[in-house]
């Protein structure tokens, strides 16, 4: 009787057979349309924003920079909805906010009038492209670590839509006369101004845990019917006004949080710190 032996092949030869069946899995499989179209509009508002300020059509693209700022806000609202959420989803995302909030303000600002600036206009230019960067990482490292109630610096779409509304009512004429008689610098500082807030850890009202919808008080009622006639008539100044708000917003929360000795909710630990310190204090006291 002849005895067959199966020959095995080596370990190493089987796990690199293993690897490219799996790979090759990862590679045909699909992603989630619905919410990825909406990414994919908001990234295509953000290139035809810096072509529009390439050819000095800037109030075209400061529109565009709101209009890429919508289709943001949808596009995870709609992978929720659906139930479509997914790693592709997150990172792909990421990329288009980059593009939308950190490269085209930024070079829709320059190209508008900070090159009368140089050296000065470009380098505050880079460093809101940069600080988007540095927010849009630091988001995606802290997501469930921070307090939802509130973002860590002013989110990037609310930045960029502080530099869009500035570029809108200039090109409309409608700003001041001492703003409008030294542009240059007053964008040079608000520049530098929404870049720098992104990076720093003061709370912005996320709206998250807003007013629900089905009661609400009546102040909700009459604010919303005073932005609406404001937006209605002068859209400009209505858009520009809403996001300066909005972007000292976290500084005064934040000054009230120190005055009344209370803990930051979107430092990390920060909570946690405030009772260790008060343990110390009652053991020395002891």
């Amino acid at each position: 009787m002849t005895v067959t032996r199966i020959r095995r092949r080596p370990a190493r030869t089987r796990m690199i057979e293993a690897g490219r069946r799996k790979a090759h899995i990862v590679r045909t499989r699909g992603i989630f349309v619905l919410p990825n179209l909406f990414t994919a509009a908001s990234l295509f508002c953000a290139f035809l924003s810096i072509v529009q300020a390439m050819d000095q059509n800037f109030s075209f693209a400061a529109l565009m920079i709101l209009l890429s700022m919508i289709f943001d806000g949808m596009d995870g609202r709609v992978a929720r909805l659906t139930h479509t959420q997914s790693e592709f989803g997150v990172q792909f995302d990421s990329i288009a906010d980059m593009t939308a909030f950190g490269v085209a303000p930024a070079l829709v600002m320059y190209k508008f009038c900070l090159f009368e600036l140089g050296g000065f206009g470009w380098a505050a230019a880079f460093v809101f492209c940069l600080c988007a960067g540095v927010r849009l990482a630091r988001f995606n490292c802290n997501v469930g670590v921070v307090d939802k109630r509130f973002f860590q610096g002013l989110p990037s779409p609310a930045a960029a839509a502080l530099i869009a509304g500035f570029v809108w009512l200039a090109v409309e004429n409608k700003l001041p006369e001492f703003i409008s008689g030294h542009l240059a610098w007053i964008a040079f500082v608000l520049t530098l101004y929404a870049g720098l807030t992104m990076v720093c850890n003061a709370p912005f009202y996320s709206g998250k845990s807003g007013i629900s919808l089905k009661c609400a008080p009546f102040w909700v009622i009459v604010l919303g019917s005073i932005v609406f006639i404001l937006v209605s008539s002068r859209p400009s100044l209505a858009v520009f006004i809403l996001f300066c708000l909005y972007a000292l917003s976290g500084y005064v929360y934040q000054a009230y949080l120190f005055f009344a000795d209370k803990p930051n909710p979107v430092v990390p630990g920060e909570k946690e710190a405030v009772p260790a310190a008060s343990a110390a204090e009652e053991e020395k006291a002891k």
